[in-house]
């Protein structure tokens, strides 16, 4: 896809040096544009090989509303192995003997959480529960909790119903609730619209690890693009969000600038079945699993290591 490309070029050119969290610089530009026509193939990056497999596993447990990081790595997808619901990492870690620590050995402090993030299953209400369960109390020991609100069947059932609404939004962002999030979202919502039988999607994302997440990104919304097209009768029209943050962390600028020097080849396309048996035929995307997908005529370039995810 040369749009990504052109954008892994500008942040090499234009990007400004800046500090974060993870304590790993970036080279960063604001409000990047990424825009994809779907007819020209499905928008899975050959300059480098991608996990296939591993994004339709996070995609499904997205559309399930999954938050145990076991489902995903009981399906080898890896990508939440880092992470655990905050609280429950803080309350793990207060309930054994913290004495052989010392209140200013924050190198000690930090390496027992990473430990802890990596140990525990909870992953909080992330993606999937704020798709299916917006608003929802996730504590099970609330006195009054509160029912959520189920976005992602919402639009499925809009587009079903009345296409032409401009209303089918999914926020993944939910403030009362990040404190619990094993990471707050960085795609934080998208929309879609229907205009002459076409379905087009656009997804906003906060912060961009260009050359690790994004690829992610744009392939996942891809293919939530063809399984709501098969669920509603419609054709996949254009792709695109909005990269704010968009940013390359130091230890990736090498891999990135051979990236940018990559020609970019003919886009492989998607086969979806239809699922179970027992649904006959129809397709229900609530029934969709990432084993009824293949990837077609995919000829990726050499993987180029970029490392581990900033944590």
């Amino acid at each position: 896809m040369r749009a990504y490309n052109e954008i892994v070029c500008n942040v090499l050119e234009n990007g400004h040096l800046k500090g974060n969290r993870t304590g790993i610089r970036t080279l960063a530009v604001p409000n990047q544009h990424f825009s994809h026509d779907m007819s020209e193939g499905f928008p899975l990056l050959t300059t480098k090989k991608m996990a296939f497999k591993t994004m339709c596993v996070e995609l499904e447990g997205f559309i399930k509303g999954i938050t145990s990081k076991k489902w995903y790595q009981d399906r080898k997808c890896k990508i939440w192995n880092e992470w655990a619901n905050p609280h429950s990492v803080h309350d793990e870690m207060r309930s054994i003997n913290l004495m052989s620590i010392a209140p200013d050995d924050h190198e000690a402090w930090d390496r027992m959480k990473k430990e802890y993030q990596a140990e525990l299953d909870d992953l909080g209400p992330i993606y999937g529960y704020q798709w299916r369960r917006f608003g929802e109390t996730y504590d099970c020991d609330d006195d009054a909790p509160v029912k959520g609100f189920d976005q992602f069947k919402y639009i499925v059932d809009t587009l079903k119903s009345n296409p032409n609404d401009r209303r089918m939004v999914c926020s993944a962002w939910n403030p009362n609730q990040l404190s619990r999030m094993a990471l707050p979202a960085c795609h934080i919502c998208w929309v879609v619209t229907v205009i002459n039988q076409e379905l087009h999607l656009h997804w906003t994302q906060r912060s961009c690890d260009l050359m690790l997440g994004v690829p992610f990104n744009i392939a996942s919304y891809g293919m939530l693009m063809e399984l709501l097209c098969l669920e509603a009768n419609l054709k996949p029209g254009n792709l695109s969000g909005m990269l704010c943050d968009c940013h390359i962390y130091e230890n990736q600028i090498a891999g990135a600038e051979e990236q940018c020097g990559r020609i970019p080849g003919k886009l492989p396309r998607v086969s979806i079945s239809h699922c179970p048996e027992e649904l006959l035929g129809q397709f229900d995307i609530f029934e969709w699993t990432h084993e009824f997908v293949d990837l077609i005529d995919y000829n990726p370039q050499q993987r180029i290591d970029f490392g581990d995810v900033a944590v």
